[in-house]
Protein backbone atom coordinates (compact mmCIF):
# COMPACT_ATOMS: atom_id res chain seq x y z
CA UNK A 1 0.00 0.00 0.00
CA UNK A 2 1.44 3.35 -1.00
CA UNK A 3 1.62 6.61 0.95
CA UNK A 4 -0.88 8.20 -1.45
CA UNK A 5 -3.56 5.84 -0.15
CA UNK A 6 -2.50 5.96 3.50
CA UNK A 7 -2.40 9.75 3.91
CA UNK A 8 -5.97 10.49 2.76
CA UNK A 9 -7.23 7.70 5.00
CA UNK A 10 -5.42 9.20 8.00
CA UNK A 11 -6.77 12.65 7.16
CA UNK A 12 -10.33 11.34 6.97
CA UNK A 13 -9.86 9.64 10.31
CA UNK A 14 -8.61 12.85 11.92
CA UNK A 15 -11.48 14.88 10.49
CA UNK A 16 -14.02 12.35 11.73
CA UNK A 17 -12.63 12.76 15.26
CA UNK A 18 -13.00 16.52 15.33
CA UNK A 19 -15.34 17.43 18.17
CA UNK A 20 -17.50 20.43 18.95
CA UNK A 21 -14.80 22.18 20.99
CA UNK A 22 -12.24 21.85 18.21
CA UNK A 23 -14.79 23.03 15.66
CA UNK A 24 -15.47 26.16 17.72
CA UNK A 25 -11.74 26.86 18.10
CA UNK A 26 -11.14 26.38 14.38
CA UNK A 27 -14.06 28.69 13.58
CA UNK A 28 -12.77 31.38 15.95
CA UNK A 29 -9.30 31.18 14.40
CA UNK A 30 -10.65 31.57 10.88
CA UNK A 31 -12.99 34.35 12.01
CA UNK A 32 -9.92 36.19 13.24
CA UNK A 33 -8.27 35.57 9.87
CA UNK A 34 -11.27 37.04 8.07
CA UNK A 35 -11.23 40.11 10.34
CA UNK A 36 -7.51 40.63 9.66
CA UNK A 37 -8.19 40.31 5.95
CA UNK A 38 -10.96 42.88 6.29
CA UNK A 39 -8.69 45.34 8.11
CA UNK A 40 -6.05 45.03 5.37
CA UNK A 41 -8.58 46.04 2.69
CA UNK A 42 -9.90 49.47 3.68
CA UNK A 43 -11.83 49.81 0.41
CA UNK A 44 -14.44 47.36 1.71
CA UNK A 45 -15.41 49.96 4.32
CA UNK A 46 -17.19 51.77 1.48
CA UNK A 47 -19.93 49.13 1.63
CA UNK A 48 -20.86 49.60 5.26
CA UNK A 49 -19.78 53.18 6.02
CA UNK A 50 -19.97 55.34 2.90
CA UNK A 51 -23.00 53.74 1.25
CA UNK A 52 -25.29 53.92 4.33
CA UNK A 53 -24.48 57.63 4.73
CA UNK A 54 -25.05 58.25 1.03
CA UNK A 55 -28.37 56.39 0.91
CA UNK A 56 -29.63 58.05 4.10
CA UNK A 57 -28.90 61.53 2.78
CA UNK A 58 -30.18 60.73 -0.70
CA UNK A 59 -33.54 59.28 0.34
CA UNK A 60 -34.09 61.78 3.13
CA UNK A 61 -33.58 64.94 1.10
CA UNK A 62 -35.07 63.53 -2.10
CA UNK A 63 -38.26 61.92 -0.78
CA UNK A 64 -38.74 63.39 2.70
CA UNK A 65 -40.89 66.34 1.66
CA UNK A 66 -42.85 64.44 -1.00
CA UNK A 67 -43.73 61.44 1.17
CA UNK A 68 -44.03 62.79 4.72
CA UNK A 69 -44.29 66.54 4.21
CA UNK A 70 -40.93 67.30 5.81
CA UNK A 71 -37.66 65.66 6.73
CA UNK A 72 -38.29 65.16 10.50
CA UNK A 73 -41.50 63.23 9.79
CA UNK A 74 -39.76 61.08 7.18
CA UNK A 75 -36.78 60.07 9.32
CA UNK A 76 -38.71 57.43 11.36
CA UNK A 77 -39.72 55.91 8.01
CA UNK A 78 -36.42 56.03 6.15
CA UNK A 79 -33.91 55.12 8.90
CA UNK A 80 -35.24 51.54 9.38
CA UNK A 81 -35.44 51.26 5.58
CA UNK A 82 -31.81 52.26 5.08
CA UNK A 83 -30.81 49.96 7.95
CA UNK A 84 -32.44 47.09 6.08
CA UNK A 85 -30.87 48.07 2.77
CA UNK A 86 -27.42 48.44 4.29
CA UNK A 87 -27.60 45.05 6.00
CA UNK A 88 -29.03 43.34 2.94
CA UNK A 89 -26.36 44.83 0.68
CA UNK A 90 -23.61 43.61 2.99
CA UNK A 91 -24.98 40.08 3.21
CA UNK A 92 -25.13 39.79 -0.60
CA UNK A 93 -21.38 40.45 -0.77
CA UNK A 94 -20.63 37.68 1.74
CA UNK A 95 -21.05 35.05 -0.94
CA UNK A 96 -18.77 36.88 -3.35
CA UNK A 97 -15.93 36.98 -0.81
CA UNK A 98 -16.38 33.30 -0.08
CA UNK A 99 -16.35 32.44 -3.78
CA UNK A 100 -13.16 34.45 -4.19
CA UNK A 101 -11.42 32.22 -1.65
CA UNK A 102 -12.67 29.15 -3.50
CA UNK A 103 -11.45 30.38 -6.89
CA UNK A 104 -8.04 31.31 -5.48
CA UNK A 105 -7.58 27.84 -4.03
CA UNK A 106 -7.52 29.05 -0.42
CA UNK A 107 -10.30 26.72 0.61
CA UNK A 108 -8.51 23.77 -0.99
CA UNK A 109 -5.57 24.41 1.33
CA UNK A 110 -7.97 24.56 4.28
CA UNK A 111 -9.42 21.20 3.27
CA UNK A 112 -5.97 19.63 3.39
CA UNK A 113 -5.62 20.62 7.06
CA UNK A 114 -7.02 18.57 9.98
CA UNK A 115 -9.67 21.18 10.82
CA UNK A 116 -13.46 21.18 10.86
CA UNK A 117 -14.89 21.41 7.36
CA UNK A 118 -17.41 24.07 8.37
CA UNK A 119 -14.80 26.31 10.05
CA UNK A 120 -13.61 28.31 6.98
CA UNK A 121 -17.18 28.88 5.86
CA UNK A 122 -18.56 29.79 9.30
CA UNK A 123 -15.51 31.91 10.14
CA UNK A 124 -15.97 34.07 7.06
CA UNK A 125 -19.69 34.60 7.68
CA UNK A 126 -19.27 35.27 11.41
CA UNK A 127 -16.64 37.93 10.68
CA UNK A 128 -19.29 39.69 8.59
CA UNK A 129 -21.23 40.36 11.79
CA UNK A 130 -18.77 43.18 12.45
CA UNK A 131 -19.71 44.74 9.12
CA UNK A 132 -23.41 44.57 9.94
CA UNK A 133 -22.89 46.26 13.30
CA UNK A 134 -20.76 49.01 11.80
CA UNK A 135 -23.24 49.56 8.98
CA UNK A 136 -26.19 49.78 11.39
CA UNK A 137 -24.31 52.14 13.69
CA UNK A 138 -23.45 54.38 10.73
CA UNK A 139 -27.12 54.58 9.74
CA UNK A 140 -28.28 55.64 13.20
CA UNK A 141 -25.43 58.12 13.67
CA UNK A 142 -26.33 59.73 10.34
CA UNK A 143 -29.98 59.81 11.36
CA UNK A 144 -29.07 61.40 14.69
CA UNK A 145 -27.12 64.15 12.90
CA UNK A 146 -30.19 64.79 10.73
CA UNK A 147 -32.37 65.09 13.83
CA UNK A 148 -33.78 61.58 14.30
CA UNK A 149 -34.51 60.73 17.94
CA UNK A 150 -36.15 57.29 18.37
CA UNK A 151 -38.96 57.50 20.93
CA UNK A 152 -37.93 54.22 22.56
CA UNK A 153 -34.39 55.46 23.20
CA UNK A 154 -30.91 53.98 22.91
CA UNK A 155 -31.79 50.42 24.10
CA UNK A 156 -34.23 50.08 21.18
CA UNK A 157 -31.55 51.31 18.77
CA UNK A 158 -29.06 48.72 20.04
CA UNK A 159 -31.62 45.94 19.90
CA UNK A 160 -32.65 46.98 16.37
CA UNK A 161 -29.05 46.80 15.16
CA UNK A 162 -28.60 43.37 16.75
CA UNK A 163 -31.87 42.12 15.29
CA UNK A 164 -31.00 43.35 11.80
CA UNK A 165 -27.51 41.89 12.21
CA UNK A 166 -29.00 38.47 12.93
CA UNK A 167 -31.42 38.71 9.98
CA UNK A 168 -28.59 39.69 7.63
CA UNK A 169 -26.38 36.90 8.94
CA UNK A 170 -29.09 34.31 8.29
CA UNK A 171 -29.63 35.66 4.77
CA UNK A 172 -25.88 35.62 4.12
CA UNK A 173 -26.04 31.81 4.11
CA UNK A 174 -28.50 32.02 1.21
CA UNK A 175 -26.19 34.23 -0.84
CA UNK A 176 -23.19 32.10 0.10
CA UNK A 177 -25.04 29.08 -1.28
CA UNK A 178 -25.93 30.97 -4.47
CA UNK A 179 -22.33 32.08 -5.01
CA UNK A 180 -21.06 28.52 -4.59
CA UNK A 181 -23.53 27.28 -7.19
CA UNK A 182 -22.54 29.84 -9.86
CA UNK A 183 -19.62 29.62 -12.25
CA UNK A 184 -17.99 33.00 -11.62
CA UNK A 185 -17.80 35.73 -8.98
CA UNK A 186 -19.37 38.25 -11.35
CA UNK A 187 -22.38 35.98 -11.83
CA UNK A 188 -22.79 35.62 -8.07
CA UNK A 189 -22.61 39.41 -7.62
CA UNK A 190 -25.13 39.97 -10.40
CA UNK A 191 -27.59 37.50 -8.85
CA UNK A 192 -27.19 39.25 -5.50
CA UNK A 193 -28.11 42.60 -7.04
CA UNK A 194 -31.05 41.12 -8.96
CA UNK A 195 -32.43 39.59 -5.76
CA UNK A 196 -31.66 42.55 -3.50
CA UNK A 197 -33.13 45.51 -5.36
CA UNK A 198 -36.63 44.12 -6.07
CA UNK A 199 -37.02 42.84 -2.50
CA UNK A 200 -35.83 46.11 -0.93
CA UNK A 201 -37.60 48.57 -3.19
CA UNK A 202 -40.78 46.51 -3.52
CA UNK A 203 -41.26 46.76 0.22
CA UNK A 204 -42.36 49.40 2.70
CA UNK A 205 -38.75 50.35 3.45
CA UNK A 206 -38.95 53.84 1.92
CA UNK A 207 -42.60 54.37 0.95
CA UNK A 208 -45.75 53.58 2.98
CA UNK A 209 -47.55 50.59 1.50
CA UNK A 210 -50.87 52.47 1.75
CA UNK A 211 -49.84 54.71 -1.14
CA UNK A 212 -49.34 51.76 -3.52
CA UNK A 213 -51.89 50.07 -5.83
CA UNK A 214 -53.86 47.30 -4.16
CA UNK A 215 -52.09 44.48 -6.04
CA UNK A 216 -48.70 45.87 -5.08
CA UNK A 217 -49.82 46.35 -1.48
CA UNK A 218 -50.64 42.65 -1.35
CA UNK A 219 -47.15 41.72 -2.55
CA UNK A 220 -45.46 44.18 -0.20
CA UNK A 221 -47.37 43.26 2.95
CA UNK A 222 -48.24 39.61 2.40
CA UNK A 223 -45.44 38.14 0.27
CA UNK A 224 -42.27 40.19 0.69
CA UNK A 225 -40.71 39.05 4.01
CA UNK A 226 -38.49 42.14 4.27
CA UNK A 227 -41.58 44.28 4.90
CA UNK A 228 -42.16 42.37 8.14
CA UNK A 229 -38.59 43.09 9.19
CA UNK A 230 -38.99 46.83 8.57
CA UNK A 231 -42.32 46.94 10.42
CA UNK A 232 -40.76 45.10 13.37
CA UNK A 233 -37.87 47.58 13.58
CA UNK A 234 -40.15 50.63 13.29
CA UNK A 235 -42.42 49.27 16.01
CA UNK A 236 -39.45 48.61 18.24
CA UNK A 237 -37.95 52.08 17.74
CA UNK A 238 -41.28 53.83 18.29
CA UNK A 239 -42.82 51.86 21.15
CA UNK A 240 -39.90 49.90 22.56
CA UNK A 241 -41.86 46.65 22.41
CA UNK A 242 -41.77 43.51 20.31
CA UNK A 243 -44.73 42.95 18.01
CA UNK A 244 -46.04 40.00 16.00
CA UNK A 245 -43.98 41.02 12.95
CA UNK A 246 -40.80 40.63 14.98
CA UNK A 247 -41.59 37.00 15.77
CA UNK A 248 -42.65 36.34 12.17
CA UNK A 249 -39.33 37.72 10.91
CA UNK A 250 -37.32 35.90 13.58
CA UNK A 251 -38.81 32.47 12.97
CA UNK A 252 -38.66 33.03 9.21
CA UNK A 253 -34.93 33.74 9.31
CA UNK A 254 -34.35 30.80 11.65
CA UNK A 255 -36.10 28.57 9.12
CA UNK A 256 -33.76 29.92 6.43
CA UNK A 257 -30.80 29.14 8.67
CA UNK A 258 -31.92 25.55 9.26
CA UNK A 259 -32.41 24.94 5.53
CA UNK A 260 -29.40 26.73 4.07
CA UNK A 261 -26.61 25.86 6.50
CA UNK A 262 -26.56 22.18 5.38
CA UNK A 263 -27.03 23.17 1.73
CA UNK A 264 -24.21 25.72 1.88
CA UNK A 265 -21.82 23.41 3.71
CA UNK A 266 -22.51 20.65 1.18
CA UNK A 267 -21.98 23.02 -1.76
CA UNK A 268 -18.83 24.38 -0.13
CA UNK A 269 -17.31 20.91 0.36
CA UNK A 270 -18.05 19.93 -3.24
CA UNK A 271 -16.89 23.24 -4.71
CA UNK A 272 -13.67 23.45 -2.77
Amino acid sequence: MTNTTIIPAVERKLKNRIGVGTTIRNTCTLTYRALLKMSKNPEIFVDFVVLPVMFTLLFTFLFGGAISGNIPNYLPVVIPGVLLMSSFTNCTTAGSKLREDVDKGTTSRFKSMPIARIAPLAGSLIADLVRYVMGGTTVFVTGYILGYRPEAGIPAVIFSILFMMFVAWCLSWVFAFISLCTKTISTASAIGVVVMFPLVFLSNAFVPAETMPSWLQYFVLQINPLSRVVIAVRHLLTYGTIGADFWFALFGTLAILVVFIPLTVNAYNHKA
